[in-house]
Order: structure tokens, then C-alpha cells, then sequence
């Protein structure tokens, strides 16, 4: 069996690349703050969910340095919907030190890159082969698989990265490395694919041992996925006698720092009363009502579910947060489950919805 060589991968690139917003074309320099602002966004989430977003920040922040002056608040708020808020933050950071400390300018190399804020060894790798064209060992879940079909790994990951990293070293070109990097994710993502890999079509068809010995699809082994805790909370939906609801600011550090949010009580696996439950609300003398109903949301390491509780306060009321009319709320950067806890709240189809909820929605 002829072994894989990256000649073969290039010119299939050459001829099947993926047109991708942050992509160089064809005889174009890369742009390193494309190539960056891109690998941040496409950590644990798909290309066609970050096209769009990618093409805002660019659109509103043409250069890490703009992107440096401008508020977090503003930054979240534009990342919302993406998940994972901590790398909003640190996109945020690393611009401004990018900013101050660099002139603007990122990093050319993998040890630069990765002493950067939000910058690990994949993303300095992947950044410093791209944008750099540095010959850089860039493994991500698509080259992970390709590799491990094409040599027959068949430790389980997580163990085997380490083998995989090497394999892909053994390949890796000092020419157009970039390119090479890029080509691996494009295999990965439209022809070795984890179902139906379309092998008829792979330039390294003849060179694969998994394909050989017929079970591809086996790999990579994945080690068996734990199963997800469920944990517990409740939101407060506070209505002011002229329509505005209250949304607070979570804190900076943590799941879904800095973000806005309807309030919610601690989120913890154990089940609480209602009691319990209005022991957290934000407004303690408050009359809270129990809505009927509830909102369900699944992080990476737990399911969530929110009972929503409401109250009419009175405009004279002070509290910790912010005033919002409904159909202001898509001006603040509130996450996907306070999407929901909103939805729920104003959702005037539900019977069961009281008149508090159908008076806070303009006709």
C-alpha cells in the first residue's frame, strides 16, 4: 500500500476548495485577523453557523483594532447566539493586547500566537499555518478523523491525539503548509466524513488501511459519552405598570459571564420548592406567580431546566439591573436560554398565559 503524500491532498485542494468568508483566494495573502477572528468562532461550532456571524464582526469591526476599542458589552452582544461566551471575552482581550502590545499586528509564529488571551495550541498552530504559512502540525476534529483512517488508529480519543498529532507531522508539508492545513479540514468536512465517507472520491483512497480493511466508519474510537447531569433553576419575569421587564448582567467569570439575563436563582442539580425558589428572587416582596410551563436548554455538560415565575411591580420599585421594553430586548446580549425564557414568557398562543404577559407585547 503506497504510503499518503501531500502532493496528492494539494492538488485535489487545488480543484475542490471550499469558498469560505475567511478563505485567501486563490494567489491572495491571508488575512491573519480573518484567519483569527474565524478559528475563534469555529471552536465546537459548524462553519454554516459562523458564516454569518463572521461576516458581522467584519463588517462592524474591519481590523483588530477596532474590534479592540470597542465596548465587551457590544462585542457580546454581537457574539450572542454563538455560545461559549468566554471566547467572546477573550477575543476581546486578545484584540486589545494584539492592539497594544503587538501594534496591531499579530504574532507570525506558534509561541507569539499562543501567549496570546483565547490563543491554546490548536488555534496558535492553526493561525500561525494559515495566515503565516508556518509548516504547523493543525489538527482539529476533521484531520483527527482523516488521520486516523488513513493509518488505522485505533486507540480511542482521547488518547489518541497524540499519535495523531505525530502521523500528521510525518505529513506536513515545508510548502504551502497553509494550504495543506486547510486542505485536511476540507477533506475531513465534505469527503471523510463520520457517516458515508465518500472514498470513491478521496485522493488518498489507496493510501487508507481503514478503507482497506473496510471499516472506516469505525473511526476514529471514541470513549463512551457521560451522561449529562440536570440541573435545576428558576427565572423571574418582573413587569414594570409600563411594560419594561428586568434584565440584570451576569457576572464577568463563569457560564455565560458578562452576559444579560432575565434573573434566575442558582442552577444545581438538587430539586427545590418553591420556597426555595423566591428565597433568590430579585425583588423579595414581590407577589411571584408560578407560570405554567417551562424552559429547557442543554449546555456542554448539563441539561437545564427553568421554572419562570412572574410579577407585576410597580414603576416606583428600584432593583439591581436594567429596565427593558420587550421589544428592546434585542438590543442587550442575552444568551439562547434567556431567548427561550423570554419566548416563554410572551408567548400569548399558551391559554394558560396571564394578562401580564400579553400586556408587555406592542401591537
Amino acid at each position: 500500500m503506497k504510503p499518503p503524500k501531500a502532493s496528492e491532498l494539494l492538488t485535489w485542494y487545488d480543484a475542490h476548495a471550499r469558498r469560505l468568508p475567511w478563505r485567501a483566494l486563490p494567489g491572495e495573502l491571508s488575512d491573519p485577523y480573518a484567519v483569527w477572528l474565524s478559528e475563534i468562532m469555529l471552536q465546537q461550532t459548524t462553519v454554516a453557523t459562523v458564516g454569518p456571524y463572521f461576516q458581522k464582526f467584519l463588517l462592524k469591526w474591519p481590523t483588530v483594532g477596532d474590534l479592540a476599542a470597542a465596548d465587551i458589552d457590544e462585542v457580546m452582544h454581537a457574539w450572542a447566539g454563538l455560545g461559549y461566551y468566554s471566547r467572546a471575552r477573550n477575543l476581546h482581550a486578545c484584540a486589545k493586547q494584539v492592539a497594544t502590545d503587538h501594534g496591531g499586528i499579530f504574532p507570525d509564529d506558534e509561541e507569539g500566537l499562543a501567549a496570546l488571551p483565547g490563543i491554546g495550541p490548536y488555534t496558535a498552530a492553526a493561525v500561525a499555518s494559515i495566515a503565516f504559512d508556518r509548516q504547523a502540525v493543525v489538527v482539529d476534529g476533521n484531520v483527527e478523523r482523516v488521520i486516523a483512517r488513513i493509518f488505522d488508529i485505533r486507540e480511542a480519543l482521547p488518547g489518541a491525539k497524540k499519535p495523531i498529532k505525530e502521523m500528521t507531522a510525518t505529513l506536513t508539508p515545508k510548502i504551502r503548509p497553509g494550504d495543506f492545513a486547510q486542505a485536511m479540514m476540507d477533506l475531513g468536512a465534505t469527503i471523510c466524513t463520520p457517516r458515508r465517507p465518500s472514498c470513491d472520491r478521496c485522493p488518498w483512497t489507496k493510501s487508507c488501511k481503514a478503507r482497506k480493511a473496510g471499516d472506516q466508519e469505525t473511526l476514529p474510537v471514541k470513549a463512551p459519552k457521560k451522561v449529562k447531569p440536570t440541573r435545576k433553576g428558576a427565572a423571574f419575569w418582573a413587569v414594570r405598570k409600563d411594560g419594561a421587564v428586568l434584565i440584570r448582567k451576569r457576572v464577568p467569570k463563569g457560564l455565560l459571564g458578562g452576559m444579560m439575563e432575565v434573573p434566575s436563582t442558582e442552577w444545581v442539580e438538587e430539586s427545590r420548592d418553591e420556597t426555595e425558589h423566591l428565597a433568590q428572587a430579585p425583588l423579595a416582596k414581590a407577589k411571584w406567580k408560578k407560570r405554567i410551563g417551562e424552559v429547557r436548554h442543554t449546555f456542554t455538560h448539563f441539561h437545564l431546566v427553568l421554572e419562570l415565575y412572574e410579577a407585576s411591580i410597580s414603576l416606583k420599585t428600584k432593583a439591581d439591573g436594567e429596565w427593558v421594553l420587550p421589544e428592546d430586548l434585542g438590543d442587550h446580549a442575552l444568551p439562547t436560554v434567556m431567548k427561550k425564557v423570554v419566548a416563554l414568557a410572551l408567548q400569548d398562543e399558551n391559554e394558560n398565559a396571564g394578562p401580564l404577559f400579553k400586556a408587555t407585547r406592542r401591537k
